[in-house]
């Protein structure tokens, strides 16, 4: 019996070596993969190792499967959470949907890096440097954004208004050139260059939209690249004097109405 477990142990155990040799060499973001796959190996080999050795001292099988099945019912619903994060993150690993380094966003306005996928929650990483760790139940159940899961470029949206009466030829002008002196933007790609549409007219303002493909590190912080967008297109629009105006009203008095001198002069009579 103790043969066939020193045995199992030296398996599994020159497995994970090779696996964890292989995933050091490995830079394909392969890595959390690896590690499950390794952990899942142990654990297969140190099961098949036990009922080997215990059916090798004569002890009769049937009769453990009947006592483990009854645990197995009320252990069940005790860890039904722990059994859905370990199911959800094979899911994860297996399908690919979330790799370590990719930039997410969850239902619930987490955003971050990925930085560990293990077997029953991921480690997120925000641009505040807090580690998160979230239930892998999380990514399967609600929504998910991934802001590098497929290309490596992202197209943001920056909204901005200008001053009735502005020359709208120049603020086109003056935000594209804005737009192309942020380092995130992709110029070399003539389908993805900067644009610039006029979208509404607000009560206090042209209102335009500046259209510009990113490339992937301005994908990874959505904050401070639309803080950089924001930041050259006031430089921008300043240093060619259109006005960025602000919300005002118009008052109209009714002609029913009494000009206020002469009103004043009516209640002092």
């Amino acid at each position: 019996m103790l043969v066939i477990l020193l045995v199992a142990y030296l398996l599994s155990r020159g497995i994970r070596y090779a696996l964890r040799r292989f995933s050091e060499k490995d830079t394909t973001g392969n890595q959390a993969t690896l590690y499950t796959l390794s952990r899942l190996t142990h654990y297969a080999i140190i099961i098949i190792a036990i009922v080997v050795a215990l059916s090798s001292i004569g002890l009769d099988l049937s009769k453990l499967a009947l006592v483990a099945g009854a645990l197995s019912v009320g252990i069940g619903f005790g860890l039904q959470s722990i059994v859905s994060n370990f199911v959800s993150g094979l899911i994860i690993l297996f399908e690919h949907t979330l790799r370590v380094g990719d930039y997410i966003e969850l239902d619930t306005g987490l955003t971050g890096t990925v930085k560990a996928i293990n077997v029953r929650s991921t480690l997120i990483n925000t641009n505040d440097n807090i580690d998160i760790v979230v239930p892998n139940s999380e990514f399967v159940t609600a929504r998910l954004t991934n802001w590098t899961l497929g290309e490596r470029v992202l197209r943001v949206r920056i909204p901005f208004g200008v001053a009735y009466g502005s020359d709208k030829d120049l603020v086109k002008q003056a935000a594209i050139e804005a737009a192309e002196e942020v380092a995130y933007t992709l110029t070399h790609i003539k389908r993805r260059r900067p644009d610039v549409w006029l979208v509404d007219f607000g009560d206090s303002s042209l209102n335009f939209l500046l259209t510009v493909w990113v490339n992937r590190e301005g994908a990874r912080r959505p904050t401070r690249t639309r803080a950089a967008y924001l930041w050259a297109l006031e430089t921008k629009l300043t240093e060619y004097g259109i006005e960025i105006p602000f919300p005002q009203r118009d008052l109209n008095l009714r002609s029913g109405f009494p000009p206020p001198a002469v009103a004043a002069e009516s209640t002092e009579d």
